[in-house]
């Protein structure tokens, strides 16, 4: 490297080192407490134009103050970048702050005083342990444990690591939760006693659709036609009291729901008291508008919606189940009667059908019954009587 510090003497700063290896050089200028010029060495993986790309994103870091070099960073100043620069420009809002949550909440002061390059799984393994013993469910810790292993799978991308810490600790199991559903019955006891609710026609959507309720939360009068719903967002409220739009949770829940006679209806009813609503405040109705909306149009607060149905469940005197498990409510249903199952994923916007056979293999007995039973009357039908012997 020249003394000047500002070029290393390979050219362009990269040298091939094997058949498939460059080694990329940057300088770092003079170190303020010796006085000698410092470089960065990095090896890559791969063609000379990856290499160069490597090196121009470690010279951008330098420029802008945000290049950390490998073995003198601890965990929580890596972590506190990559929520800076990767997850804020590339998860949703709500992704955002659930992932930033965890991070500042649980990682750093637990792990963050350890340094990057000599955090280990057996680090992240006594994360879980103590997670465990605060508390926490199985499930969260899992939700901890993808958190960790995309910020570490990022550090090797950027050339921080060569391994991932968190592919060698084991997550806890997660118990899947009996999942409770309404009986036809108990839907209609339901329905009955929240006719007059504000929440009555999103609670029947809820019921007669299976969207999730950020979709309904979200659904805006353009995308509801005359015949069927079509679920292009989800709406979400954050801890800062702001409400954001975000993206469907993958391709298959964007999707097309076709609506029953009673859907439309209610519907309907549903729009024209909200434009008499409006008309009374001045405030004009417009294809923009949320479906479902305070009087003056705002957003619903999620965890209201969440109350009222608990406590219109009480009133109509059903078992009390989540809001979340009228989308469960819906499928069963469904499938009960008959159904196919690739109509029912089409529905909730599953990724696919794997997922909806799994998820509501607890009606598979009852569908299999049905099945064999169907099966048998195609093949062996009860001859019809001849009409003549009524008169026999």
């Amino acid at each position: 490297m020249n003394n000047n510090g500002k070029e290393p003497t390979m050219k362009g700063g990269i040298k091939k080192r094997g058949k498939d290896s460059y080694l990329v050089c940057i300088a770092l200028g003079k170190d303020p407490n010796t006085g000698k010029y410092r470089s960065h060495y990095e090896t890559v993986t791969g063609t000379r134009e990856e290499a160069k790309k490597r090196r121009a994103e470690l010279v951008h870091q330098l420029d802008s103050g945000s290049f950390l070099k490998p073995g003198k960073v601890t965990f929580g100043e890596y972590l506190g970048r990559w929520l800076q620069e990767y997850a804020q420009p590339n998860l949703s809002p709500r992704g955002f702050e659930r992932y930033a949550g965890i991070i500042r909440k649980y990682f750093i002061p637990e792990l963050g005083s350890i340094l990057l390059a000599q955090v280990k799984p057996e680090h992240i393994q006594k994360h879980y342990a103590a997670m465990q013993n605060k508390g926490l469910s199985a499930g969260t810790i899992k939700y901890h444990h993808a958190v960790a292993r995309k910020a570490l799978q990022t550090a090797i991308k950027w050339g921080l690591l060569a391994r991932n810490p968190a592919d060698g600790a084991e997550v806890p199991r997660v118990r899947r939760h009996e999942m409770h559903t309404w009986s036809e019955l108990e839907v209609c006891a339901f329905l009955e006693a929240a006719k007059d609710s504000p929440y009555f026609a999103l609670f029947h959507t809820a019921l007669y659709t299976g969207m999730r309720r950020s979709e309904l939360l979200g659904l805006q009068w353009k995308d509801v036609g005359i015949q069927k719903i079509h679920v292009n967002r989800g709406l979400h409220h954050l801890k800062d009291g702001s409400y954001v739009f975000t993206q469907p949770k993958s391709v298959k829940s964007s999707r097309g729901i076709d609506l029953s006679p009673s859907s439309m209806l209610v519907l309907a009813e549903h729009k024209d008291r909200q434009e008499g609503i409006r008309a009374v405040q001045g405030i004009p109705l417009t294809e923009d508008s949320l479906v479902f909306s305070q009087y003056d149009g705002q957003p619903l607060r999620p965890n209201t919606i969440t109350r009222a149905w608990t406590l219109m469940a009480n009133k109509a005197g059903v078992r009390p189940i989540r809001l979340h498990d009228a989308r469960h409510t819906h499928a069963s249903l469904m499938l009960k009667q008959g159904v196919h199952p690739k109509i029912v994923q089409e529905r909730l916007g599953h990724a696919s059908i794997t997922m909806t056979l799994d998820i509501y293999s607890h009606v598979a007995p009852g569908l299999q019954q049905a099945a064999a039973e169907s099966f048998d009357r195609l093949l062996n039908p009860v001859p019809e009587k001849d009409p003549a012997e009524n008169h026999s």
